[in-house]
């Protein structure tokens, strides 16, 4: 692709013209679908990947600077982790379809059960607004932490970071018991 072209499409994208994402997928559709598939090993997971890379594209368009990498380094980074991340939710997914099936996994037995932990989600507000926004969209909303990076316009680093402090600040709610840490692990 020439150099030309090139400027042409990232001046487009930070002036959040339509045309830009025209542009891209002719121009690099092909390749990054090919990204994408290597990862994912499935033509239908590698078109959603590549639908979703394109909308993280879309919406990240004002972080792309060209003095840090060039543009198809850029898309190829978004479009990877996309698949790493569609993979790995995937997995998930399926590991969790195959323990729905295994008749003791959810036997929890009503003596597991305790009232005062049945609040969780009204605990959340007693700890510091930016730990609760990160746990509710990990745990209450079903995010994944890239997911919530995304739509809460907060880095990954930063998410984990909030996730940890934020299980943290809910054991002192709960204090060391033994329901709430099998829990907590499960979150963390």
């Amino acid at each position: 692709m020439s150099t030309l072209l090139e400027k042409h499409i990232v001046e487009l994208l930070h002036e959040r013209n339509d045309k830009a994402i025209s542009l891209l997928y002719e121009h690099y559709g092909d390749t990054l679908y090919g990204v994408a598939f290597k990862v994912v090993r499935d033509s239908e997971l590698a078109q959603d990947v590549l639908q979703e890379s394109f909308v993280k594209i879309w919406k990240k368009s004002d972080s792309y600077d060209s003095s840090k990498a060039k543009l198809f380094t850029w898309l190829f980074r978004i479009t990877r982790n996309t698949a790493i991340d569609k993979l790995r939710s995937v997995n998930t997914k399926s590991d969790k379809e195959i323990q729905i099936d295994v008749s003791d996994v959810y036997n929890l037995g009503i003596d597991s059960i305790r009232p005062e932990f049945m609040d969780v989600k009204e605990n959340m507000e007693k700890i510091e607004h930016k730990y609760h926004v990160v746990l509710d969209a990990l745990f209450f909303q079903g995010m994944t932490q890239q997911e919530a990076s995304d739509e809460l316009n907060i880095p990954l680093g930063t998410i984990k970071s909030r996730l940890k402090i934020g299980l943290r600040e809910l054991k002192k709610i709960y204090g060391n018991s033994m329901i709430l840490l099998p829990l907590l692990t499960l979150m963390s």
